[in-house]
């Protein structure tokens, strides 16, 4: 699906430059650059790896089941000055609520503010905002699920790989959809693969492979190959790539980034997916997951963008029997976590009203709950998406700040409270509980 501004390409993020006396100067660039200069920050958390056992996420021996987020534009607003402290605001609030994992782009293409200027090309003052990302939710101790490429066209994906490969002379076809299979663009994505996972960040000095404020890699937002609909090319591509990537790091988890749907072969296509439609994307829920170097399934929840003709009690349902399907393909068939990393309601449906989208909300929290107390696959849920004030040209019609909404924040922070109480939150963030969850234990 394509959500709107939330992909928006980001302009209006040039440097300002005050006139300001030299004193001035001085502390506005220690100020604005002392993060980004430092060595190694004061308060730094100690974290372990994330593993799984089975069905669940292991941390330090301990279940760990995930309230977590997307915050997409955190590479992006790092790279100036006047935008970086939304990272750091948007982090604090975070922990302040318990969620212990934020999903965000390790990739910028050819676009605006480009990580990845052309193929093996990068732009260091990018790659430094992305090191600042990482040393940030290190200090907090909230760790990070990194996507590597899009397969919309919003901040480059896999479109200007093809451009690319077409500029240069070598290029197969200038369908987007051969970005899965043209060898000269495999050998672009590897390159950029090797690089980020090799990378050594200069403010922690430590490599990303070696990281464990990642929580792990995402191969690719939302993939879909509709010009094989049989899913073969797709999932070619999978296994090559997830292969590629476990010879470099094999210490973090590695997931797919579907959107859950199912396949033309899946007995499922009929009954669960959300309309026909969905079946003749190239993808499989079940078989793209399978590879034994995908550690865990990924689904997204977009009921307002997959529908066309359906009520808001028609939508929660859905909803609900899309995630119990994808925990049971988890549990009995896959034997892998199951996580629903993107979710979001519409603040474009007509009579809508933010209390909408809270019970949306309790839905997905009361289904992960359920399967956390029984130890289930359900490992988590990311609200799509949160924002810090002052960021309304960034938003789509799912993006909130959830600290504004006093029902939507009990919400989250009682889903976080919940969680601990069962199993821990895996994190060390745990020092906070007590404060976070007084009178909900």
């Amino acid at each position: 699906m394509v959500k709107s501004s939330g992909y928006r390409m980001m302009g209006g993020n040039g440097l300002f430059f005050p006139i300001l006396g030299f004193a001035s100067i001085i502390a506005f660039i220690f100020l604005s650059f002392g993060d980004l200069l430092s060595v190694k920050y004061k308060n730094e958390i100690n974290l372990s790896f994330v593993e799984r056992n089975g069905t669940n996420f292991v941390v330090d021996g301990q279940l760990f089941y995930i309230n977590g987020w997307n915050s997409y534009w955190f590479m992006d607003h790092a790279v100036h000055d006047h935008s970086r402290a939304r990272i750091r605001t948007m982090l604090q609030a975070a922990a302040k609520m318990g969620l212990t994992v934020c999903r965000t782009w390790a990739f910028n293409d050819g676009d605006y503010n480009a990580l990845q200027i052309s193929p093996g090309q990068f732009d260091e003052r990018v790659f430094q905002a992305l090191d600042y990302v990482i040393a940030e939710a290190r200090e907090v101790g909230i760790r990070l699920l990194l996507s590597l490429v899009n397969n919309l066209d919003a901040y480059g994906g896999k479109t200007q790989y093809v451009k690319w490969a077409w500029g240069e002379g070598v290029g197969l076809s200038p369908s987007n959809d051969s970005f899965f299979y043209d060898p000269s663009i495999r050998i672009y994505f590897k390159n950029y693969l090797k690089t980020v996972l090799t990378r050594k960040n200069t403010i922690t000095g430590i490599e990303y492979r070696d990281d464990p404020v990642i929580f792990g890699w995402e191969l690719i937002n939302e993939p879909r190959c509709i010009t094989d609909r049989s899913g073969d090319t797709l999932q070619d591509w999978i296994e090559e790539m997830s292969t590629f990537i476990k010879e470099i790091d094999n210490k973090h988890l590695l997931t797919v980034g579907l959107e859950g749907f199912y396949g033309p072969k899946s007995p499922k296509r009929k009954t669960v997916n959300p309309e026909f439609w969905a079946a003749d994307m190239g993808v499989d829920f079940v078989r793209n997951s399978a590879p034994s170097t995908i550690d865990f399934a990924s689904v997204h929840i977009y009921p307002d963008q997959w529908f066309k003709n359906k009520s808001l009690g028609g939508k929660l349902k859905f909803v609900a029997d899309w995630m119990h399907s994808h925990i049971e393909d988890g549990d009995k068939v896959l034997k892998k976590p199951v996580m629903f990393t993107e979710f979001g309601l519409s603040d474009l449906n007509k009579g809508f009203d933010p209390s909408q989208r809270d019970e949306f909300y309790r839905i997905v929290f009361d289904v992960i709950y359920e399967s956390a107390k029984k130890k289930g696959a359900g490992g988590g849920s990311f609200a799509w998406q949160f924002l810090v004030e002052g960021m309304e040209e960034f938003n789509d019609d799912f993006g909130l700040v959830p600290w504004k909404r006093a029902s939507t924040y009990r919400l989250i922070t009682s889903h976080t409270c919940r969680l601990a109480k069962i199993h821990g939150v895996g994190m060390p963030v745990t020092r906070n509980m007590k404060k976070i969850c007084k009178g909900r234990w």
